[in-house]
């Protein structure tokens, strides 16, 4: 009697190793690190998600363009870019306000940074972003300092008036979606001031396009800038990203996130 019931356990033991060999096999064959598509937030739209209210579907939607492209815009892109590489945790946003400063509205930023409407020479924020001073310079290391890009922007945003003004894409074409050309420079100017090598904020670093690609492909990316439930809105502090941006991005994850 006592060899059959040790003969029985030793045959369920090894059914159960079979069924649990079998079943990971299953899962590990079927495992693949494909992009992660959210749902489209509107149920009653017909675009998946891929563009606006008014798009197509490719993102490609009717609504006539108020940005000129000799004008540069405080919503759609100063605030994003100081945002990004000031008003962050630990610095320029309110609940640091390191110094005192905060860097998160318009009011503030003309307030504590010091902005000449026409005169960028004289503006506080263009002095500590060009110093050569690693003591003085914003942000300081070893953050990685603004791009001479980004304060070609600020400078040209001030000489214009610096307004607090905005302005819409109108049609968003997404049938040329690249990462170099179309989603970095997104990121560059929204997201990467506070995910980069140096500050990784939230642990989350957006530097390079293979570690864009393990938020692309979890879905957080996309998530994050649609401000979808369950996932941290991004840019922290900032204005959402817009119709377009949101569209190429997503068209990018679609189409494989790609490094090209």
């Amino acid at each position: 009697m006592k060899a059959e019931n040790k003969a029985y356990k030793i045959d369920l033991l090894m059914a159960s190793l079979i069924f649990i060999l079998t079943l990971f096999l299953l899962l590990t064959s079927s495992c693949k690190h494909e992009p992660q598509i959210l749902p489209n937030q509107d149920p009653n739209s017909e675009n998946n998600g891929t563009g606006n209210a008014n798009g197509n579907g490719n993102g490609n939607g009717n609504q006539a363009s108020t940005c000129s492209p000799d004008s540069v815009y405080f919503q759609k892109s100063i605030l994003p870019l100081i945002v990004s590489n000031c008003a962050k945790s630990g610095c320029h946003d309110a609940a640091s306000h390191k110094d005192g400063i905060v860097l998160d509205s318009y009011a503030n930023i003309m307030n504590h940074g010091e902005i000449r409407p026409g005169r960028p020479g004289n503006s506080e924020l263009i002095e500590v972003i060009t110093e050569t001073d690693p003591d003085d310079i914003m942000p300081p290391p070893p953050a990685a300092p603004m791009s001479q890009a980004d304060i070609n922007l600020l400078t040209a945003w001030i000489n214009q008036g610096a307004q607090n003004n905005d302005c819409t894409d109108g049609n968003c074409d997404t049938t040329n979606i690249s990462f170099s050309g179309t989603v970095s420079p997104i990121l560059q100017s929204k997201c990467v001031g506070c995910h980069n090598n140096s500050l990784q904020s939230g642990q989350v670093n957006l530097s390079g396009h293979a570690n864009v690609l393990i938020y692309a492909q979890s879905g957080s990316l996309l998530g994050s800038i649609m401000h979808a439930n369950g996932y941290f809105p991004m840019p922290k502090g900032g204005t959402q990203l817009s119709d377009c941006e949101i569209s190429s991005v997503r068209t990018w994850i679609r189409n494989g996130a790609l490094n090209n």
